[in-house]
Order: C-alpha cells, then sequence, then structure tokens
C-alpha cells in the first residue's frame, strides 16, 4: 500500500518561498506510469490542482500557479518537493500530495495534507 506523508514548516511570512515536502512508502516515484502531485484547499475553497512531476521526472503545473511553483524530487530519498514562491496569505490552505496514473485530481493516493499558514 503506497503512502505519501507531507512535511515542512506551517507559518509562512509573506514574500516567502514556501518548500513542502512529500515522502513516499510503499512504493517507488519512479513506478512507470505514476504521476505526483500537489493539490491544496484554501479554507472555504474547493480543491486546486497545483501541479506534478511524472515518473521520468518530467514536470507540469497548472497554468494558475505555473508562474510562482517548482516542483522537483529526489529518487534516493523517494520524495518530491513543492516550492511556491512569494506567498501572500491567499496561499493559506492545506496542501496535499497525491498520486495517480494521470495528471490533476483524478489520484489513487493521497498524504493526509499539511495546514500552512502564510501570516507576520
Amino acid at each position: 500500500q503506497v503512502q505519501l506523508q507531507e512535511s515542512g514548516p506551517g507559518l509562512v511570512k509573506p514574500s516567502q518561498t514556501l518548500s513542502l515536502t512529500c515522502t513516499v512508502h510503499g512504493g517507488s516515484i519512479t513506478t512507470n506510469g505514476y504521476y505526483w502531485s500537489w493539490i491544496r484547499q484554501p479554507p472555504g475553497k474547493g480543491l486546486e490542482w497545483m501541479g506534478g512531476i511524472s515518473y521520468s521526472g518530467v514536470t507540469n503545473y497548472s497554468p494558475s500557479f505555473k508562474s510562482r511553483t517548482s516542483i522537483s524530487r529526489d529518487t534516493s530519498k523517494n520524495q518530491f518537493t513543492l516550492h511556491l514562491s512569494s506567498v501572500t496569505p491567499e496561499d493559506t490552505a492545506v496542501y496535499t500530495c497525491a498520486a495517480g496514473l494521470t495528471w490533476g485530481m483524478n489520484y489513487d493516493y493521497r498524504g493526509q495534507g499539511t495546514q500552512v499558514t502564510v501570516s507576520s
């Protein structure tokens, strides 16, 4: 059973870069055909797919986040990391990593999510 676990700071100051890491257990991020994504849900709003990285290392970003987002991976640690730059209070949300056979919201596995608050 694949399990995903997010880690990172719970509080970030405006204008800083938010970095969150997803550690994958029970499966490899290089497994053929899987796409590893970041999703967020701001308070009172719906889920937003931010972007992801494929089993082969190809990245894909939502147009809404492309200018501020990068996703990288460390295959030796079986982790992938989200970097979101120039954060504002509007980036306050629960951030979740997920895995599925396509880009986007059709995931098979997901972490429990981590709350990130942007505030000075």
